[in-house]
Order: C-alpha cells, then sequence, then structure tokens
C-alpha cells in the first residue's frame, strides 16, 4: 500500500488541519459565549453577534474559495512533480483575491442597515448589528489573504504552518475578548460588544502577518505579481466560480435559518446562534480528515494513483465516522453545560435543549459529506461540487425549512432542514465516486 495512506502520514495531515480548520468557529464561539454573559443587554448583544457572523461566514466562504482551488491545483503538480511550472500562479491568484474582497468591503460597509434588516433585524439589535460589523468588516481582507496562503502550504503537503497560525490568532482573539469585552481595572474600559470586534479584527491581523511570513521565509513560492497571466489562471478561475455559486448556495441555506430563527423572537436567534456555532465547530473539526483528503486526492489524481485514491476514500470516511461519534458522546455528556457556556438566559436554554440532539443525531451524516467534499476539491471537480450544493440547497433544505414554517415547527424545522441538506450533500458524492473509480480500479 502506497506509504502515504499510512495512519500516520493521514494523521500528520488531518490533526493539524483540524485545528487549523477551527480557528474561525473558535473565533466565532469566543464571541459567542463572552457577548452572551454581557450583563447589560446581552440577549440583544448574543443576537447582532450571531447575525453578523453568519453574513461575514458568507463573505469568508463565498471569496475564500480560492484557498481549495490553489490547493488543489498546487496538490496535482506536486503528485506529478511539476511544482516549478507553478511558482508564478499564487501569487496571481491571492492579488485578484484581495482585489475582489476590497470591492465587496467598500460596497457592504455603507449597505450595512440594509443588509441586517433584510435579515429581520431591527430595534437595538440592529443597532449593534451596524457597530459590531463595521469593526469586524475591517479584517476580511485579512482573513481571505491568510486563507489563500494556507491554501498553498495545503498543496505543498503542509498543514503544519496552517495549524501555528491558527493557534496563534485564536489564542490572541480568547486573550483579547476577555481584556476588551470586560476591561481590565483602570488599564482597559469595558468596551462589551465592540471590544468583541477588535479583539476579532486584532487576531486576524497578526495571523496574516504570520502567515505572509511563512510564505516569504519558507517556501519557494513569492508574491511578486508577474506577467504574463499563467495559463493555469483560466482553471483557476473556473473552479472558483463554480464554488463561488456553490458557496452562495450554501451561505443562502445558513441565512435563510438564521432569517427564521429571528422570525421567531430573541431567545430563538439566541438559541440557533449557541447550535450553529457549535455545528460550525464540529464541522471544522471533522473537516480536519477532509484537508488530508484534498490533499491526498490530488496528489494521487495528479500521479493517476487511483488505487490509493480509492483506499483513500475508504480510510477517511473510516476515520471522518470515529471522529463524529467521539464529538457525539461528547455533546451528549455536556449537553446542558454546553448551552451554559453560552448564556444563561433561561429561555434561551430552554429553547436550545429542545432541539440540540437533531445536531448530534446529524454528525456521522455530516461526517461522510465533508469527507468526499474534500476529496473533490482535491480533484479539482468543482462543477460537480456545485451542482450537489444546489441540489441539496433547493430541492432539499428550503422546501423541509418551509415546510417547518407551515407546520409551526420552530426551530425542530430549521435543523430538520440542516439534517436533510448534509444527507442531499453526501449522498450523490459517494455514489459518484463508486461509478467513476471503481472500474478504474478494476483495470488497474
Amino acid at each position: 500500500m502506497n506509504p502515504a495512506l499510512s495512519r500516520k502520514n493521514i494523521n500528520r495531515l488531518a490533526v493539524p488541519a483540524i485545528f487549523a480548520g477551527i480557528a474561525e468557529p473558535v473565533l466565532s464561539i469566543t464571541d459567542t459565549a463572552i457577548v452572551g454573559n454581557i450583563p447589560v443587554n446581552g440577549l440583544e448583544s448574543l443576537a447582532a453577534v450571531g447575525i453578523v457572523g453568519s453574513f461575514l461566514s458568507m463573505l469568508i466562504w463565498i471569496l475564500g474559495q480560492t484557498r481549495s482551488a490553489v490547493s488543489a491545483i498546487v496538490a496535482q503538480y506536486v503528485g506529478g512533480d511539476r511544482l516549478e511550472e507553478i511558482k508564478t500562479l499564487p501569487a496571481q491568484a491571492i492579488y485578484l483575491n484581495l482585489a475582489l474582497s476590497l470591492v465587496i468591503l467598500g460596497v457592504s460597509l455603507p449597505l450595512s442597515s440594509q443588509i441586517f434588516g433584510l435579515l429581520n433585524a431591527d430595534g437595538l439589535i440592529l443597532e449593534y448589528c451596524i457597530s459590531y460589523f463595521g469593526i469586524r468588516v475591517w479584517g476580511f481582507p485579512l482573513t481571505l489573504l491568510t486563507f489563500a496562503i494556507m491554501g498553498i502550504f495545503q498543496g505543498l503537503q503542509n498543514t503544519g504552518w496552517p495549524m501555528l497560525i491558527a493557534i496563534t490568532g485564536a489564542g490572541l482573539n480568547i486573550l483579547l475578548d476577555f481584556a476588551l469585552v470586560y476591561g481590565v481595572g483602570d488599564w482597559i474600559p469595558a468596551m462589551q460588544l465592540e471590544g468583541a470586534a477588535w479583539a476579532s479584527l486584532i487576531a486576524q491581523f497578526v495571523m496574516a502577518l504570520l502567515a505572509l511570513g511563512l510564505l516569504v521565509a519558507r517556501t519557494p513560492i513569492r508574491l511578486r505579481l508577474r506577467f504574463p497571466i499563467h495559463p493555469e489562471m483560466h482553471r483557476l478561475v473556473g473552479m472558483v466560480l463554480n464554488l463561488f455559486v456553490r458557496t452562495l448556495a450554501l451561505n443562502l441555506a445558513l441565512l435563510l435559518a438564521v432569517r427564521e430563527a429571528t422570525a421567531l423572537g430573541d431567545r430563538y436567534i439566541g438559541a440557533h446562534t449557541i447550535a450553529i456555532n457549535l455545528w460550525l465547530f464540529a464541522a471544522f473539526f471533522i473537516d480536519g480528515y477532509s484537508s488530508a483528503g484534498k490533499i491526498l486526492g490530488g496528489r494521487f489524481l495528479g500521479a493517476r494513483d487511483y488505487d490509493s485514491l480509492w483506499n483513500l476514500a475508504k480510510k477517511l470516511t473510516q476515520y471522518g465516522l470515529g471522529v463524529c461519534l467521539l464529538l457525539m458522546a461528547a455533546g451528549a455528556i455536556g449537553y446542558r453545560p454546553l448551552g451554559r457556556l453560552f448564556s444563561e438566559d433561561a429561555l434561551v436554554l430552554q429553547a436550545f435543549y429542545s432541539f440540540f440532539f437533531i445536531l448530534l443525531l446529524g454528525m456521522p451524516i455530516n461526517g461522510i459529506a465533508f469527507v468526499f467534499d474534500g476529496i473533490y476539491k482535491g480533484m479539482g471537480k468543482m462543477r460537480f461540487l456545485r451542482n450537489v450544493l444546489l441540489f441539496a440547497t433547493f430541492l432539499g433544505f428550503v422546501p423541509v425549512l418551509y415546510l417547518g414554517k407551515l407546520m409551526g415547527w420552530g426551530l425542530y424545522g430549521i435543523w430538520a432542514a440542516f439534517t436533510v441538506w448534509m444527507l442531499f450533500r453526501g449522498a450523490p458524492l459517494v455514489w459518484n465516486f463508486r461509478q467513476k473509480f471503481r472500474p478504474l480500479l478494476q483495470k488497474a
């Protein structure tokens, strides 16, 4: 068997990727937990963090897809032992991404009141959304820069440096959250919700600096923009556009869920905010093995090693399900303490406890979907991933969400829609992989 498929090598890639992947949800979870316990207007602050966090996640995920495209192309060239041929491509991709991020920032900042109004925020919650977003949005280009560089590292079969960057940022964010939200004696005044926004922005700035330093000092990739445009840029842009459409559909589902939870009332958006942060944390935790699939899947495809690609899918499915079972057990044991970590509001906790079990039961479905999602990204099959996500969102998530609304299921309906969504995302990937690669394996 290929030595790259050993448990040691897979975990060498997956475990650091887990820590790197959970950086963003840790930032959001930290804000949620600390802001939810602000003594004055804590519930409104919690709702604002949930609404703004969902919108920012949408922006980051939409434009952050360059990371997956760059990673896939670099990994395929590494597999074919042709890395020297694409040394100018990453810089071109990064500058394109930064230009787009500045355009989005310039459009979204002056329209923040209208944007969050569309998400059913009003009154004090809308005021808090605008204030929080006005600070955090400046970290958007920094995060995209960091993500793109992490994609280069992953393509080079290195997940250790993304882990270092992520741990540094998450640790700094937690320290700054406590200091800036609650204050430190006479040294630092309590800034409450705005303090959480500044903590995230500073952490994102430090992560970007660290990523740039490692890229320049420790890799053959340079950020000097050189022309002509690399021939692979056409394929990269095609991948990014397909992932762009895919991520629009993905975030449509997340935003519709936020909108419907907000319409139910403050306690429900508070409970949904807690749940979605835990869901995202679990997703990014599982995504460590998805990242290993992306890195090795691209490498094996580039080398036309279909036997190893098939065995990779089998192994990662087993590992992913194992992680899901551990997360389910942790969630079951900490069912009530997890809720109290984020809020002491009795009504919010009552709403959260009533549906959290749905999130836990859906984790094995999520695990399989994320593992195959990573393998397909590594192989560069972005068009197929786009079509699967559109199918899952518009024929799975949206009908169940609005059926739940019609039937008055409340948060049960929202989280039933998430479960169906993930099932519709994972099943076509598994079926297609078996149909496409089993015949190639038999010929090998």
